[in-house]
């Protein structure tokens, strides 16, 4: 198990890495797109290649922080009915929905879009708008974005399991929303008493 827990924190280093730096293409796009506006309004023009690039950084944002936000369990779920289980029916539901649905649908992504993107990359492939930019690196990151997905569902499982059999502290404590809220007003009526 300690083998496969190096793995796993390799992996969520890896992840936290990518995701941090896939912060900043927002704020890059953001500029990007602001000034395709003002050069559109003040002169009149506009590129292709400049609105696809925007496409290309949320692209990039999205598909690779999706397993940054896996690993932050940030992800999308229904917490109200999550909540209303004990903590472990919680691991059981993490490691069932980990293994059964988003590992074999993120290894059917990666296993589908290797030769779409491999294709592109070979014959050069370039955007059918006139002044566009090349497409594989967009088809590229939907390929990382689902094998770095992969990779870090490999690593809840493991990280599940070890919490499960006592081997680690839960990395991600559920915190309900009401939780969270009355955690956060408590913390607000501290800081006002001082």
């Amino acid at each position: 198990m300690n083998a496969l827990l190096a793995l796993s924190r390799g992996i969520d280093r890896l992840n936290e890495i990518v995701g941090k730096i896939v912060m900043w293409a927002i704020l890059v796009a953001i500029l990007i797109s602001a000034a395709n506006a003002l050069i559109r309004k003040i002169f009149s023009m506009s590129s292709n290649a400049w609105l696809e690039a925007q496409w290309y950084l949320f692209g990039a944002a999205f598909l690779l922080a999706a397993a940054y936000t896996l690993k932050q369990n940030e992800h999308i779920r229904i917490d109200i009915v999550y909540g209303m289980f004990s903590r472990r029916v919680q691991h059981w539901i993490d490691l069932v929905g980990h293994a059964l649905f988003l590992l074999p649908f993120s290894l059917l992504m990666v296993y589908y879009l290797w030769p779409y993107t491999m294709k592109s990359i070979r014959s050069g492939e370039m955007s059918s708008n006139a002044g566009g930019l090349i497409i594989w690196p967009a088809k590229a990151l939907l390929l990382v974005g689902f094998i770095l997905l992969t990779i870090q569902a490999i690593s809840e499982i493991i990280k599940k399991i070890a919490v499960m059999r006592g081997d680690i502290e839960d990395p991600t404590p559920f915190v309900s929303s009401h939780d969270a809220a009355t955690v956060e007003a408590e913390s607000l009526i501290g800081e006002l008493k001082k």
